[in-house]
């Protein structure tokens, strides 16, 4: 579990009243999180993060007015202020909801700011680990999951296919700004890892993975963990 000094303030996001029925029942039943709103379309959300103030969204993709994706931008495009509220600044912390995990809206998102994305059907358990750890700066993929959707951002479709060369060559020359051991760092976000997994692989402390994930953020002027993971991928593209 992850550790949380107070309890997790929770927004929800979806076009279907049962599943944000269904969602509030279940984080409610954790003492860790705490349910503070709701929203019905993505045209709703800046109103409700101004008004309630929620570390975390969980943002349905499709809905019939404003969809997820372009929600999520509009809160990570620095019309938010303060850790969680409107004006410039950071924002709460964005998961996405999909049905699918191949559904390209996903990678969409993620490059929208999205901290990550969670299927519908996840097991419960799993769904609240991961607003904790989204709230706690954490990664929301497993490394199978990664591995697919950065295999589908390298360019499944002819669009993303041409246009992977100069991705690529954009996405070094930005990482050449890192040290090495940001670096280092960089690929293991790539791969999903928490912040433990990668103290145990590269020999560090928590503390100090957490100092290079912040610089490397800061140097490559990254919202979050999930677009440093695609930069680094980008940068690895094939050079077919």
């Amino acid at each position: 579990m992850v550790a949380v000094n107070a309890p997790v303030r929770v927004l929800l996001v979806d076009d279907d009243a049962l599943v944000r029925a269904g969602l509030r029942l279940m984080l409610s039943g954790d003492d860790h999180i705490e349910v503070v709103g709701e929203a019905d379309d993505g045209a709703g959300v800046l109103a409700a993060v101004a008004e309630h103030r929620p570390d975390v969204v969980l943002m349905d993709v499709r809905m019939p007015g404003v969809d997820g994706i372009a929600a999520t931008e509009e809160l990570r495009s620095g019309a938010v202020s303060g850790p969680n509220g409107p004006g410039g600044g950071t924002g709460p912390q964005v998961l996405v909801l999909t049905t699918f995990d191949a559904d390209a809206t996903v990678v969409r998102a993620l490059r929208a700011g999205a901290a990550g994305y969670l299927l519908k059907h996840t097991d419960p358990a799993r769904i609240v680990e991961a607003v904790l750890r989204a709230a706690s700066g954490e990664p929301v993929l497993s490394p199978s999951v990664a591995r697919a959707l950065m295999d589908q951002v390298a360019g499944a479709d002819p669009v993303e296919r041409s246009a992977a060369p100069t991705r690529r060559e954009r996405a070094r020359a930005r990482l050449a700004l890192l040290s090495d051991r940001e670096r280092d760092v960089a690929e293991a976000v790539t791969e999903g890892l928490s912040n433990a997994e990668i103290a145990d692989r590269l020999y560090m402390s928590m503390g100090t993975v957490k100092a290079h994930v912040s610089s490397a953020l800061t140097k490559l002027d990254l919202s979050g963990r999930i677009q440093l993971a695609l930069l680094t991928h980008d940068a690895h593209g094939s050079e077919d």
